[in-house]
């Protein structure tokens, strides 16, 4: 997976959630979700900042954990979407 959309996201995460506390370690497999970094809200500002930053467009079908729970799953998301987009 890509090294930038992992950092780009993280980087997203840590200044928009976490307001820029760098303490906290969030890992590629980190649940975003279940330790509170995200909320309902924040789901779609995440959706919305992929969107912008990656030329992508989410579906309403697509904003699901599975796609949306770390940041290891957000990069392999859009990598497909990209890859999808490209053939």
């Amino acid at each position: 997976m890509s090294d930038h959309i992992k950092a780009n996201i993280r980087g997203f995460i840590i200044e928009n959630f976490l307001f820029g506390d760098t303490s906290q370690v969030i890992e590629d497999t980190t649940s975003l979700i279940d330790n509170g970094y995200v909320d309902s809200t924040g789901v779609l500002e995440l959706v919305f900042h992929i969107e912008q930053s990656f030329g992508i467009k989410v579906a309403d079908s697509d904003i699901v954990p599975a796609n949306l729970d770390s940041v290891g799953a957000i990069a392999a998301y859009v990598e497909a979407k990209q890859r999808s987009a490209a053939a």
